[in-house]
């Protein structure tokens, strides 16, 4: 008997799997980004830690000025759909903007 995928469990396993982004990652690094990103929390959740360090010198540097930056890539990451934050961040390991 041929079930042409509709009704397959195999067939949905695979597109569940084809979709599952990371977006669990994606609503922490954006909250973290808005909320605490004047320590860089999104860079090193992210796991960028040159970049997470580099935040915290530019927010010494110019008197918490450059919080303005996490603050815009969190709203970016929770604008972004799954699968594009995957592609860009975590497959791409895109570091800024």
């Amino acid at each position: 008997m041929e079930t042409y995928g509709y009704n397959d469990p195999e067939s949905q396993n695979q597109n569940f799997s084809n979709r599952n982004y990371r977006s669990e990652k994606k609503l922490a690094a954006g909250l973290l980004g808005i909320l605490l990103g004047t320590f860089g929390a999104n860079k090193f959740y992210m796991g960028y830690i040159n970049e997470g360090i580099i935040q915290i010198v530019l927010n010494i540097v110019t008197c918490g000025i450059a919080t303005v930056i996490p603050f815009i890539e969190g709203i970016i990451y929770l604008t972004m759909s799954d699968e594009q934050f995957d592609r860009t961040y975590i497959q791409g390991r895109k570091t800024w903007f």
